[in-house]
């Protein structure tokens, strides 16, 4: 029978979370931004940056790129990322393309009600299918922003068959091998309706798509106190869900760090993963997050520790025994058999494991106690400090 320590460390060797390209940039909310001196101003930064957070955390081997902000070029960026792939030892992750910062997208994107910008837009998708080919990239991420702010502005049933039509382009254009993740969220930047508002329409849409369509999950992208690990139970189910998105949040879509605010359902969330094997093999994990108030490297790392505790914690859940007490209907002692796994202390586990694989025990002080920080923020801290961008 396996230890603890055996459980946690033969987990961890195959867990890994995919960190996001605009975490390590100067980002913002409709009201502005507060720069940093050490957030990224370039590409080749944010690899940087991330190669320093998979060299502490030993977790993290891709980069989640975003079309216009970091291939503004399109596929002639390509040899350019492949460069820095070959430089840092981080791969190129998802590609996300951008439905949602041209000025053509006012009244939104691939559901605009002008044919012309509605092929503007599909025409994007193709063109990130062509560089997630060029460079490996297995999964295109979908964020479809478009929605309407006001009853009658807009025809919905026309913009689902728009929906349809889009998808249906893009994943004719998928390699074999590649896939579509298509997410959802109720509002924002629309407030009466969005058009991909929730987990049903984009299971539809990517039931409509075809084969190599799948449904990605962000935590923030909910309803207040909704059940997302329900959703995961039934996405597992339906072999449909192919990307979480973790991130966390108080009222809305806030973007806070994993764990800051309700750690227990983000364990819950790791259960409900773990409980499909091979579901639990075709879902990506990714981070969506943007630290505008912690430093962004420091909260980078303190993410990717979280979710390692947070999946260590799952991980030990006494399955057989929480079974046999769910099969009898023992409410209180199936509660207390998955709270005694989250309330294990995972931690010297995983400093064993750091020690076993050469990384340093905690990534955040040995981060704090090199000169890496200290570096780049001379280095960038003169771009950052005139840096007016609204958001990327």
């Amino acid at each position: 029978m396996k230890t603890a320590e055996e459980t946690i460390s033969r987990a961890l060797d195959a867990f890994a979370i995919e960190l996001p390209s605009w975490g390590f940039a100067n980002t913002g909310t409709r009201f502005g931004k507060f720069v940093q001196p050490e957030a990224a101003t370039s590409t080749a930064e944010k690899f940087a940056d991330a190669a320093e957070v998979h060299a502490l955390t030993g977790s993290s081997p891709t980069l989640a790129l975003h079309v216009l902000w970091d291939l503004p070029h399109g596929v002639s960026d390509v040899p350019a990322i492949q460069a820095l792939e070959q430089q840092h030892g981080i791969r190129a992750g998802s590609i996300n393309p951008n439905l949602f910062q041209r000025q053509e997208y006012k009244y939104g994107s691939i559901c605009n009600p002008s044919a012309e910008i509605r092929q503007m837009a599909v025409q994007h998708l193709l063109d990130s299918v062509e560089i997630a080919q060029a460079l490996r990239s297995r999964d295109l991420s979908l964020w479809v922003s478009d929605g309407s702010n006001y009853p009658g502005a807009q025809s919905i049933p026309k913009r689902i068959d728009w929906l349809m039509e889009a998808m249906a382009a893009t994943h004719a254009k998928l390699a074999p091998g590649q896939r579509m993740l298509i997410e959802y969220k109720p509002f924002e930047p629309a407030f009466y309706h969005t058009d991909i508002a929730d987990w049903g329409m984009a299971l539809l849409l990517a039931r409509h798509a075809g084969p190599q369509a799948f449904v990605l999950v962000d935590t923030g992208h909910h309803y207040q106190s909704q059940n997302i690990e329900q959703i995961v139970a039934w996405l597992l189910r339906e072999r449909a869900l192919g990307g979480f998105h973790f991130n966390d949040r108080r009222y809305a879509d806030d973007d806070l760090t994993i764990g800051s605010i309700d750690p227990y359902q983000v364990f819950r969330i790791f259960y409900e993963l773990l409980s499909d094997a091979s579901g639990l093999q075709q879902t990506a994990f990714m981070i969506d997050q943007s630290h505008n108030m912690k430093g962004k490297i420091e909260a980078m790392v303190q993410t990717v520790c979280t979710a390692q505790e947070l999946f260590a914690k799952a991980v030990l859940i006494d399955r057989e025994r929480l079974a046999g007490l769910q099969a009898e209907a023992r409410l209180l002692e199936a509660e207390e058999c998955l709270r005694s796994a989250f309330w294990y202390d995972v931690r010297p586990a995983i400093r064993a494991w750091r020690r076993h694989k050469g990384l340093p025990e905690d990534p955040l002080a040995a981060l704090r106690a090199s000169d890496y920080l200290e570096r780049i923020r001379k280095e960038r801290g003169e771009r950052n400090a005139g840096s007016t961008s609204s958001y990327a």
